[in-house]
């Protein structure tokens, strides 16, 4: 396999966090897509991003997995449900919000299992990956 990332506007920087998921079996050719997310699809709630389904205009990833992103001001609140044996993992890429009561901060990243919901609220304006993963 053989992968590059860039910048691929020639006037704004990036700000750029790898990850990487697995997919759900081996052997499927390569594919790439990419999209842009406004803030505004974003602000103080959570926007599908990435799904094996590609439901909501998300990307379209070949795993049973939800990637989402929100933006939260200082006291706005997001929540999320999590199914029976489901996992997740939060990344803060910038400010800084509380998840489940627990302050984070810009990256900082929690692992979750066990839990049956998410509350992700504002302490300062932030913006936050929400994973949910099989």
């Amino acid at each position: 396999m053989a992968h590059s990332e860039f910048n691929a506007s020639q006037t704004e920087p990036v700000h750029l966090y790898q990850i990487w998921m697995f997919p759900d079996k081996g052997g499927y050719k390569p594919e790439y897509d990419q999209k842009h997310f406004s803030e505004e699809e974003k602000r103080g709630k959570l926007r599908l991003l990435a799904s094996s389904d590609g439901r909501d205009g998300s990307v379209k990833i070949r795993q049973d997995n939800d990637l989402y992103a929100t933006v939260l001001g200082a006291g706005e609140r997001v929540k999320h449900e999590l199914k029976p044996e489901r996992h997740a993992y939060v990344q803060v890429a910038r400010g800084s919000v509380k998840l489940n009561g627990k302050k984070l901060e810009t990256g900082d990243g929690a692992a979750i299992s066990e839990e049956k919901s998410l509350e992700l609220a504002g302490v300062e304006d932030a913006e936050v990956l929400v994973f949910d993963l099989a």
